[in-house]
Order: structure tokens, then sequence, then C-alpha cells
């Protein structure tokens, strides 16, 4: 095997973050973007229907210049095909040992690892439930979007986000369209989540991930690596985040339209 096929790993500086930070949280998540190119047969490798997958319309908010996203605060809402909407505001990255004991007390709010090849990154989320129109009612002006936010979201939001920048003052960045789907693959016993978004200029984002105990991280991230290697399915592409291609693509896109 040559160098260029095999997917970067972390240096043992990384492994000794790593561990220690899923030291302090509740989950870790496995993930892998998979080339665009390669995404028919990804699909047909791993044995995916489309039509199994659930539609999802998925927003964020920030200002033009992402002066949310430059320190650290990610906030988001979805609208969920046959399940409602949510929302959520994230902290990234965090260090679980730093955070209050009030905060990691609430039950809305989780820490979790996301390990993909060669990087990871821990966040922490705060998430509350919607009624199934308040996101749609949100973005078309019919209600203020801090009624999408709890309490416990509009403090931790108060507590990070730059202090002139409001919930209401937001620009909405989206939407952007995602086909989620939840299958087990035939030789691999751990269900697998994939994620399909497809953004206004037609690009895609395909991503392939599972969930795991924090103790059992590096043992599951070996299994999944062997069994997609196995299936022919590429793990050394340039790993792009949904999140932050959203966000640039759509902050991009309110620059342009204001020159």
């Amino acid at each position: 095997m040559t160098s260029a096929s095999v997917a970067p790993t972390l240096t043992n500086e990384q492994r000794a973050e790593f561990l220690h930070l899923t030291k302090g949280s509740d989950t870790v998540e496995l993930k892998l973007t998979v080339p665009i190119s390669d995404r028919s047969k990804t699909g047909a490798a791993l044995g995916v229907d489309p039509l199994d997958g659930q539609i999802r319309q998925v927003y964020f908010f920030d200002t033009p210049d992402l002066a949310l996203n430059e320190c650290g605060l990610v906030v988001r809402a979805r609208r969920v095909q046959g399940k409602g909407d949510d929302s959520v505001v994230k902290l990234r990255p965090v260090v679980p040992e730093t955070l209050s004991p009030a905060l990691r007390g609430s039950p809305n709010f989780g820490v979790e690892v996301d390990a993909m090849p060669g990087g990871y990154v821990c966040s922490g989320s705060m998430k509350h439930v919607l009624d199934p129109t308040d996101v749609k009612d949100a973005v078309a002006g019919r209600m203020p979007i801090h009624n999408l936010y709890s309490k416990e979201q509009r403090t931790l939001y108060a507590e990070h986000a730059p202090e002139e920048v409001a919930l209401d003052d937001l620009a909405i960045l989206g939407p952007v369209l995602v086909l989620k789907v939840k299958f087990t693959p035939e030789g691999y016993d751990r269900r697998l989540v994939g994620e399909l978004w497809m953004y206004p200029d037609n690009s895609m984002l395909l991503e392939i991930s599972t969930r795991c105990a924090t103790t059992e991280a590096f043992q599951m991230g070996m299994e999944l690596r062997i069994f997609l290697t196995d299936r022919g399915i590429d793990l050394t592409g340039e790993q792009e985040t949904k999140t932050k291609k959203a966000l640039e693509f759509f902050s991009q896109r309110l620059r342009e339209a204001g020159e």
C-alpha cells in the first residue's frame, strides 16, 4: 500500500490529548467525509437505500462576517421530516473540565468529541425541541429568532457571543437541504449514519458517521476504518465539515449581495 492511500493518523501527542478530552465527554462521534465523486460508489458499497432517508432543512444564524463562528459559537435550527423542529447552541472547541457544573448538570447539554481521519474537536451543545412550524415561521419573519431558543440556550449564547450581537440581529444562513439515512451495512454490526448535504449552488457533501462510548473510541475507529477500506471507500480525501462549508457559503453570498 502506498503512502498516498493511507488515511491520516494522529501523532502521539494528539492521541494523548484526544484521550484526555474523551474522559470528560459524554460520547464520541466517528466521522468521515467522502469525496463527492465517490458518492454513488460509496452508497452501493454500503448497501444504502436513499428512499430510507429522512429530509431535513438546516439553518444557521450568524453575522455576515461570521462573528459568532470566530468566537467558537454555532447557532442552528432544523426542520425534520416527520419529527418536528429543534434548535442548538453549540460551543466549539471546549475543554470539558473548564465547563461549569451547572452547565454540565443540565439534561439538555452534552459534550461530544468528533473524530475524523487525522483530527478531532470537542464541542458542547445545548439542545431544545420546538413545535413543528417554529423554524419555518422564524425564517419567514413571523416570529423573532430568539423564540427558537430556550432560556438556557439564550443564557449560554449571551455568555459567549460578542456583546453587541443579539440573537434577533443575526442573519439567516440557509437553508441546506439534508438527506439523512440510518443503516446497518452487511458485515458490520453497528449502525451507521449517512448525511448528504445539498447546498444551493448544487455542491454536495457526504458524511458517514457513527457514535460510540468514550471508552471504545480507538477500537471502534480502527474497526470502522478497516471495514470502510475493505469496501473500497477512500479515507484519504480532504475532510470538510458540514457546518464550516455552510457558514462560508452563505456568508460569501451575503457579502456579494451587499456589494
